[in-house]
């Protein structure tokens, strides 16, 4: 049975096609304490490594899509639920579009923290450049190489991406099929605001250099249907 969903007067089918989109992102070890505060309610918990947790941090460019075309960028962290297998995914925190159909969609679809905001993404001469401002704020500019060819299975095939909204867990399958693919050790130059989400991210611990950083130039993508986890909304 296929799903469908009413959005500012237009319906979305389940599961919504990105057919071209590119990406660039950044993986950064960081502290596990401030993460767990992050995930503090949501009933997950950091996925850690050698005792450091991850932040992942990606701006893509949507071009042709079920959603229409817009700029987007992610704030997220590796996370799990606590006691069961097979439940890794990626928890997203902040992600705010510059679009207002792809706004709601997100919201009331999949429980997704999109908010509108001004994404400015540009190329550069070594890779791509993405800028984000809230209301005439400066949240952060992140800047990323393009890095050297990589296997396009290095891009990653599929996900879970975990959400939290109104005390509601959901998870939603995330498939990726990724073409175009340059990858490198660092790579990657955070620049922070003043903004409140440019103080969380400092409170991370986040290093200068990231782990390793990625560009997609061609993504194709499928989201599915959001499932609940968990739900701490009161019974009216």
């Amino acid at each position: 049975m296929v799903e469908a969903h009413a959005v500012l007067g237009e319906t979305v089918t389940m599961p919504v096609e990105i057919r071209t989109a590119d990406t660039s992102s950044a993986l950064f070890p960081v502290d596990p304490a401030p993460v767990r505060e992050l995930l503090a309610g949501t009933g997950l918990a950091p996925l850690t490594f050698l005792g450091r947790a991850f932040c992942n941090l990606a701006f893509v460019r949507y071009v042709d899509g079920d959603l229409g075309p817009y700029h987007e960028f992610a704030f997220s962290v590796m996370a799990h639920q606590p006691g069961r297998k097979g439940s890794s995914g990626a928890y997203i925190h902040w992600l705010p579009v510059n679009q207002s159909f792809t706004c709601e969609a997100g919201q009331s679809i999949w429980g997704f923290p999109k908010l509108m905001a001004d994404i400015d993404i540009t190329p550069t001469r070594r890779g791509h450049r993405c800028e984000v401002a809230v209301e005439g704020r400066k949240v952060l500019a992140l800047s990323i190489s393009d890095g050297l060819p990589a296997p396009s299975g290095a891009g990653g095939s599929s996900i879970d991406a975990y959400t939290y909204r109104d005390g509601v867990l959901r998870r939603t399958p995330w498939d990726m099929n990724p073409a175009a693919v340059r990858m490198r050790p660092g790579g990657a130059r955070l620049e922070l605001g003043d903004h409140p989400i440019a103080d969380q991210l400092r409170s991370l611990g986040l290093p200068k250099t990231a782990l390793f950083s990625s560009r997609i130039g061609k993504l194709h993508m499928t989201f599915g249907e959001a499932t609940t986890v968990s739900s701490t909304r009161e019974i009216q």
